[in-house]
């Protein structure tokens, strides 16, 4: 139930009292009014981040969020290429930039609704006893003041959702950003361990001739030729796995680039990327600022906020200024109206809600209980982000060492395979102790290999915790002198 006083300007006495008090009684409940339309402050979201990571050196210091260049750490500069196309043609990102936009236009007209604006109407109206029938035509004025934290909430809700939006785009774009780079990694890691399958193949295809050659010359017995073709078939059938990773990355590849079939150049064989020497040297701190998650969280508190704001400003009353002119023809006798042909009116209006079940307060309180909710949901971001960098970077460390720990067992058997080679040219061994210490050579860089990738993709796993934060340069080795 609501209650609409407008003021008219009219030729009566009683009116015109009315008409001149108008103007002090508008002013009078305003100023009484104002006094209680301040907004609400803004909940604090500083939630408490560590101080230093647990898993990373100390006295580092936070580099700003950028999309650019932090892959160039794995030295592979077909990369460049592909996140840049990617970053132009990802459908994903696009639909996020569109959103985006229209989250602007929608917010920059956000408090166009306590404006002055400005109706044309027309409508026909029967006479009752029918003997007249008129047609009407008029424009109406509306102004409602923005009272009770109108103003500021509306524009809270509006940046909330400018800024969610804002949030959502970087977040695609540094899922893009991560995704793209997983994928050529496991790209390039699945054609390596393809190579490196392909020669322990090869090597049991020759062992297994040369001890089919001695169970021919009745130098071995069957059971070692039996056991070397069992092997062989594993070699082959372990082929399966890296090429339906080789196809599967190539065409999610596609995908995230926005077109139907993988480039032909991606199934060539191609260096595995790898970050090498490369050491953390800086851990970025302050993640508030660059993981989208949390700037997300962030803006969906400051929307429910206003949202909150406005929930409140509705139990209490509306109050503006209205104004409206009217022409009216009588078009039942085709006779031009001549008395009162127009009319002008003008006064404040005023709209309080007396009575409904307590809806308002019920919608107030739950946008509190909403906001609430949002608070929690800022303060989770918060906690995921923190955990994901803390595993990101004990992650980075374990696997460097494990990369080391097979590089110094792949060297090993390099050196191996050098001196069984070197006694078979000597006649102190035979091909059979030549082709066992290839595999097991083979072997020791296959695992190498997959080292390799899950530093990478440990890596390509802490970029995205942190946001899109690019990783710290490491310093430049110092001249010897």
């Amino acid at each position: 139930m609501t209650g609409k006083d407008v003021f008219s300007t009219a030729t009566s006495p009683s009116n015109a009292r009315i008409g001149r008090l108008a103007p002090v009684l508008l002013c009078a409940l305003l100023g009484t009014l104002l006094a209680g339309c301040a907004v609400a402050p803004l909940p604090d979201l500083k939630a408490p981040v560590p101080e230093a990571w647990r898993n990373a050196p100390a006295n580092a210091a936070p580099p700003a969020a950028d999309l650019r260049g932090w892959w160039q750490a794995l030295g592979d500069p077909a990369l460049d290429g592909l996140i840049d196309r990617a970053l132009r043609n990802n459908l994903d990102v696009a639909q996020a930039a569109e959103r985006l936009q229209a989250a602007r236009q929608v917010g920059g007209h956000a408090r166009d609704g306590y404006l002055p604006n400005l109706h044309a109407r027309t409508n026909d109206v029967v006479n009752p006893d029918t003997s007249a029938s008129y047609f009407m035509v008029g424009f109406d004025s509306s102004w409602e003041f923005p009272l009770f934290g109108a103003w500021q909430s509306t524009k809270r809700v509006a940046t909330g959702q400018t800024d969610g939006a804002q949030a959502a785009l970087r977040g695609a774009q540094v899922s893009l950003v991560a995704e793209v780079t997983r994928r050529w990694v496991e790209l390039r890691s699945a054609q390596r361990q393809e190579a490196l399958l392909l020669a322990i193949r090869d090597a049991q295809q020759e062992k297994q001739r040369l001890l089919q050659t001695r169970v021919d010359l009745k130098l071995a017995p069957p059971m070692e030729a039996a056991r070397a073709q069992a092997e062989l078939a594993r070699a082959e059938a372990a082929l399966a796995e890296p090429r339906q990773a080789i196809n599967a990355s190539a065409q999610q590849l596609a995908v995230l680039l926005g077109q139907n079939e993988p480039d032909q150049a991606w199934l060539e064989p191609g260096t595995q990327p790898r970050l090498g020497a490369w050491q953390l040297t800086a851990a970025p701190a302050d993640m508030l600022r660059a993981r989208p998650e949390i700037a997300g969280a962030e803006a969906e508190v400051i929307r429910a906020a206003g949202e909150l704001g406005l929930a409140r400003k509705d139990i209490y009353p509306h109050i503006g200024f209205g104004s409206s002119i009217q022409w009216s023809v009588n078009i039942a006798t085709n006779h031009r109206a001549r008395n009162h042909e127009g009319i002008f009116s003008a006064g404040p209006v005023i709209d309080i809600p007396l009575f409904d079940w307590g809806q308002r307060v019920a919608a107030a309180h739950a946008k509190d209980h909403e906001l609430n909710a949002a608070l929690l949901a800022y303060r989770q971001a918060v906690l995921q982000g923190v955990a994901e960098t803390e595993v990101a970077l004990g992650d980075l460390e374990q696997l460097r060492g494990r990369e080391q720990a097979l590089t110094q067992a792949s060297d090993a058997s390099q050196g191996g395979l050098a001196a069984t080679r070197k006694r078979a040219e000597l006649g102190l061994g035979s091909g059979l102790d030549v082709q066992d210490s290839a595999i097991d050579g083979h072997r020791a860089e296959l695992e190498l290999a997959s080292a390799i990738a899950a530093r990478d993709l440990a890596y390509v796993s802490l970029y995205k915790a942190l946001g899109g934060a690019p990783m710290p340069v490491p310093p430049p080795p110092r001249s010897a002198r």
